[in-house]
């Protein structure tokens, strides 16, 4: 099976690359079979990473996210293998649109590599921690989708997954203690700056 040929001692973003640049579909059911156990991670990193970039999407990203929610919850109800109904498995995850998308998630990967190492690394991959990781990445997910199109109000909540996916590849507790932080923060203003527009449209009446 190709999951079991890839490097587990490789960088994530080494890995990331060969795949784009291998001659595989690059779709949501090709990364799923070349990775194996840490698909999960890894769709989140590329599901969350282009509405944690700071662009504007309008809502176009809110499939990505709708498909986040249902690998989440695989993963709190302990499924150990990706299952999506037969057409998502075609949803294209690196295609001529989403190239800049991908290299700034490129540039960030790299970055959070150069200063990470594995720490509590027996907190991960366990069944429950992949619950409760399944339930942040959810709770993410929903916030980033509740978000009001071309606010950029997405970007921390999905940046929040994204990080969290991560420190789960490099198995690095800080980075998942910075994931959370960043991720409440988004979840934090998104609350704040909705209340503040219903409260002005309200005085409006």
């Amino acid at each position: 099976m190709a999951s079991e040929t890839a490097r587990t001692d490789s960088r994530v973003s080494e890995d990331l690359q060969r795949w784009l640049d291998g001659d595989g579909e690059k779709t949501l059911g090709g990364l799923a079979d070349m990775f194996g156990r840490r698909a999960f991670a890894l769709l989140f990193v590329l599901l969350l990473g282009v509405p944690a970039l700071p662009l504007p999407t309008g809502g176009a990203t809110h499939v990505f996210e709708i498909v986040a929610m249902l690998l989440a919850l695989q993963l709190i109800i302990g499924r150990s293998q990706i299952w999506l109904p037969q057409r998502w498995w075609r949803l294209e995850l690196a295609g001529k649109r989403q190239q800049r998308f991908l290299a700034g998630l490129m540039r960030l990967i790299r970055r959070l590599e150069r200063v990470s190492r594995p720490r509590l690394r027996f907190l991960f991959d366990h069944r429950l921690s992949n619950s409760v990781f399944g339930l942040l990445v959810l709770g993410g997910s929903i916030a980033a989708f509740l978000a009001p199109p071309f606010t950029g109000l997405d970007t921390l909540p999905a940046l929040g997954v994204v990080l969290l996916s991560l420190a789960v590849l490099l198995e690095d507790f800080l980075v998942a203690v910075v994931a959370l932080l960043v991720a409440a923060a988004g979840v934090t203003l998104e609350i704040v700056l909705g209340s503040a527009a219903v409260n002005g449209v309200e005085k409006l009446f």
